[in-house]
């Protein structure tokens, strides 16, 4: 992949517009998750510290195109100040007169963080009106926002075909991570897909069928699997209209010669709550009036098997239920085995997802995993193949 990062940019001077995600979590005012915010400041810091006038924008929630006071980035600016250990001005707009006000009034190193973008219909039509006017504040664009870089909007895709772009730091870390995943792997490379349903995950499966040696499927998806090979599944969430689509992956991982690992054995209950009574099954016969909540200690093994040979891991969903003890058990298992293997020298490991994220969390593993990535959707649409608008745009010139 060839792509433009801002080791080629003579910061000095220059206007610099940076794409950031600052697309946070935030409950009754306070910030409960600020790893968007401390991942986004090695880029700002190094372009500030080469003399950039470092001029930040991103979107927050979804207002519509509308000014929702509520979704204000101005809320966001003594968080990110606190993080970069420096001044952050502040402009009540991203385009035209007030924003344009705010950077003339920049000087060299300084940092300006901008209104939310989507408080204009134009950035999620991708506007070039809008494109245009995000661009006429910098001499330079520098995406530094890969998880916004599934949506072609103005300010992600548009103005990089108008100013000179760039990779920042944390979008070249991420594209690295994701070329060692699958782009130009070290083999054996084995997945880890699980969820809910296989009806969200169908492209994914479909694209990691082809591309790994091993294809480990878990979560309540895994149900799906092995009701449609005639198992019972008592009372287990399940898709019984994607048996034939299930039957279909099957066979493209074996005309792929990618081995599929399904649970040998389960754990079942009778109700889903905390600390409910367990009992460990065979995947073959789940009890009438029980469900699948994770998966056994036999197939834990099986997996943690396929990684001691591994020498890349792509890890998206947990194995079963994990915000619920003791459904949490296999989950932890394998994720305490990846960061060993990892932490060894044995394992590169890249995971992503929203609730991989949380689920790596809540293992422990988080930072001692190869790489986890933060960005969602656009890590997800990633792992099926699909090109993303905002990368492409750095990768045309």
């Amino acid at each position: 992949m060839s792509y433009r990062t801002i080791d080629a940019l003579e910061a000095r001077g220059k206007r610099v517009l940076l794409r950031a995600d600052l697309n946070v979590p935030v409950r009754e005012g306070v910030i409960t998750d600020r790893t968007r915010i401390e991942r986004l400041c090695p880029t700002i810091a190094e372009l500030a510290n080469a003399g950039a006038r470092v001029i930040v924008c991103s979107h927050f929630d979804r207002p519509k195109g509308k000014r929702v006071p509520e979704m204000s980035l101005k809320s966001l600016q003594e968080a990110l100040s606190a993080a970069l250990r420096r001044p952050v001005a502040w402009a009540d707009d991203c385009i035209g007169p007030q924003a344009e006000a705010a950077v003339s009034a920049m000087a060299d190193g300084d940092i300006l963080l901008l209104e939310n973008t989507r408080f204009h219909a134009g950035e999620e039509k991708n506007d070039p009106t809008m494109a245009a006017a995000l661009a006429q504040l910098a001499d330079a664009f520098v995406n530094d926002a890969f998880s916004a870089a599934h949506r072609a909007h103005a300010s992600t895709e548009g103005v990089a075909h108008l100013v000179p772009s760039y990779a920042g730091r944390m979008m070249e870390a991420e594209l690295k991570a994701l070329d060692a995943a699958l782009g130009n792997p070290a083999r054996p490379v084995v997945a880890i897909v699980g969820g809910s349903k296989v009806s969200t995950k169908l492209d994914l499966l479909g694209n990691l069928s082809k591309r790994v040696d091993v294809l480990v499927i878990g979560g309540a998806m895994a149900n799906t699997f092995l009701a449609a090979q005639g198992f019972a599944m008592g009372t287990s969430l399940q898709e019984a209209e994607m048996h034939d689509t299930a039957r279909a992956i099957l066979d493209t991982a074996k005309a792929a010669n990618c081995e599929i690992l399904l649970p040998s054995d389960l754990v079942v209950a009778e109700e889903f709550r905390a600390n409910a009574a367990t009992r460990i099954v065979t995947a073959e016969a789940v009890p009438e009036g029980f469900m699948a909540l994770d998966v056994g200690p036999e197939t834990e093994q099986a997996i943690e098997a396929r990684l001691r040979t591994a020498s890349t891991l792509v890890w998206n969903g947990p194995l079963g239920a994990f915000e619920t003890p003791p459904f949490d058990t296999s989950t932890v298992a394998v994720a305490q085995v990846v960061a060993a293997l990892t932490q060894s020298g044995a394992l590169k490991s890249i995971g992503g997802g929203g609730d991989t994220v949380s689920a790596l969390r809540h293992a422990g593993v988080l930072d001692r995993m190869t790489y986890v990535s933060t960005a969602g959707g656009a890590f997800l649409e990633w792992l099926e193949g699909k090109t993303l608008p905002g990368v492409a745009a750095l990768t045309d010139k």
